[in-house]
């Protein structure tokens, strides 16, 4: 991975193609219909672990600085995209005002996914928990807060209730 970015993959655009989405939500029913929830959520994690181990290595190392600087990154490349990223002392929130992928699909009137939202929550709790961190997501739907965190910052369990399920 290129130490001029945060990001394990170069492209030469500023910013990706939203019809990448429209690839992700038929890969997420595919995968659900083939494997199963279970299955499903094994894939994210593999795929956390992963795929992502360099930036996970790079988090492991940087801190919570590094998690910051990818998601300003990340979401400065997803085209659509209202995100702010908040740096604390024990933990990153980055809370996304309106989903990229959610809005896109929604404005090409594709059916999503109910569950497509829970990837952001499986995939980021694999990579937090390979770079000593944890992992909570709240919202969904379009809006939502993810906050990555060290141990000691003592956030409250997961209730996946908290995990909205998208409406189309």
């Amino acid at each position: 991975m290129s130490s001029s970015t945060a990001l394990p993959y170069t492209d030469t655009k500023p910013q990706g193609s939203a019809d990448f989405y429209f690839a992700t939500n038929a890969t997420f029913r595919f995968l659900l219909r083939r494997l199963g929830a279970e299955g499903w959520r094994s894939y994210l994690e593999q795929l956390g672990r992963g795929y992502f181990a360099p930036v996970n290595r790079q988090w492991r190392e940087g801190g919570l600085g590094a998690v910051a600087r990818y998601w300003r990154e990340f979401f400065a490349a997803e085209p659509g995209a209202v995100v702010d990223v908040e740096e604390r002392p024990d933990r990153v929130e980055v809370h996304v005002r309106e989903c990229p992928a959610i809005k896109h699909l929604r404005a090409a009137a594709r059916e999503i996914v109910p569950e497509y939202c829970q990837h952001c929550y499986w995939l980021g709790c694999a990579r937090a928990g390979e770079a000593g961190l944890t992992m909570r997501l709240h919202g969904g739907n379009g809006a939502c807060r993810h906050t990555f965190a060290r141990a000691g910052a003592a956030l409250p369990p997961q209730v996946r209730q908290d995990i909205v399920e998208v409406r189309s």
